[in-house]
């Protein structure tokens, strides 16, 4: 009986917290990179600069969401960059107003290298960006372990929720490290790019990981 009344005041159907009690209950945590600005465009290094979409970045999200079908998202998260949160409130079919934003899903900080085409970068940074492994970080530039901190600091609070669907909107960098945390990898990244409003499903259950599939625009 207390499970009907419960499951109605919050909005969810009695079975979910029948599987709850069972530990089957899982969630899948969607994170998305945002649709195209005009410094995407340029191919320049965007970090911090909370540039708006553009016309295509704005279709992008809008495919996306067909993409996906008729998914109900419980929350949607996203950095505080507007570029992101336009994306996050499209894909996930909620008001701007519903989006969650967290600080830790910012893009990084590039520091001097900020809109800096990506080729005249530089050795240093040319080189840090694709191998982070190898590259020492530059000077003013955020470094990997920060990046992995934010990451992971932010999915472990994520972990606590009962959400089933949730929807993540962040960035081409700091995508590296949610879902190098989401892979389980050993270093903690996942150094592959993402492309614009592609989007990586994870499914999380019984404190373990497993990525389930990804959907992208481009071929």
């Amino acid at each position: 009986m207390w499970i009907s009344v419960y499951a109605a005041r919050h909005n969810r159907q009695p079975e979910f917290f029948c599987q709850l009690m069972e530990g089957i209950y899982n969630m899948k945590i969607w994170i998305a990179r945002h649709g195209q600005t005009d410094l995407n465009y340029a191919k320049r290094m965007q970090g911090r600069t909370d540039a708006p979409l553009n016309k295509k970045g704005i279709a992008q999200a809008k495919r996306s969401r067909q993409n996906i079908g008729d998914v109900h998202f419980d929350a949607v998260y996203s950095s505080p960059l507007q570029r992101a949160k336009l994306t996050g409130s499209i894909i996930g079919n909620v008001d701007i107003n519903e989006v969650i934003v967290d600080d830790r899903l910012i893009e990084t900080d590039f520091g001097r290298y900020e809109k800096s085409k990506y080729y005249l970068m530089g050795l240093p940074m040319i080189g840090y960006w694709l191998f982070p492994k190898i590259f020492p970080v530059p000077a003013t530039v955020e470094s990997i372990d920060s990046m992995k901190e934010r990451a992971s600091s932010f999915l472990r609070e994520l972990e606590t929720h009962d959400y089933e669907n949730v929807l993540v909107a962040c960035h081409g960098g700091i995508m590296r490290a949610l879902c190098g945390y989401l892979d389980d990898a050993s270093d903690g990244l996942r150094w592959e790019r993402a492309k614009n409003c592609e989007i990586r499903v994870y499914e999380y259950k019984d404190g373990k990981h497993r990525f389930v599939k990804s959907y992208s625009l481009e071929k």
